[in-house]
């Protein structure tokens, strides 16, 4: 599981987030309690919900899998719902997650 800040001016409208992964992922996004729950590609699981302010995702992946084209499609679409439900690029991610650490 990982949480992710969400940018000023992106709220934790799980709303918000549940047409985000609508526009990603294709296919059915199943609500599950508080969580959406889908399967794309070699991820054979992505649960995302709201705690707090903050968005958590949980991911399985189907490592049996080796179609390179599924793999780089399946983390690009990965990569860019990161990108519209945080507002943050994959570079601000990981400058993030490297100050968590160091705290």
């Amino acid at each position: 599981m990982q949480e992710y800040k969400l940018k000023r001016g992106y709220t934790a409208d799980p709303e918000r987030i549940h047409e985000c992964l609508k526009e990603t992922f294709p296919g059915e996004v199943r609500k599950e309690g508080d969580r959406f729950v889908t399967s794309y590609g070699v991820l054979s699981s992505l649960s995302v919900w709201v705690e707090g302010k903050n968005m958590a995702v949980d991911t399985v992946s189907d490592t049996s899998l080796t179609d390179d084209e599924l793999i780089l499609d399946s983390n690009k679409r990965f990569r860019d719902f990161l990108y519209k439900a945080t507002g943050y690029t994959a570079k601000e991610r990981l400058k993030q997650a490297k100050k968590e650490v160091s705290k």
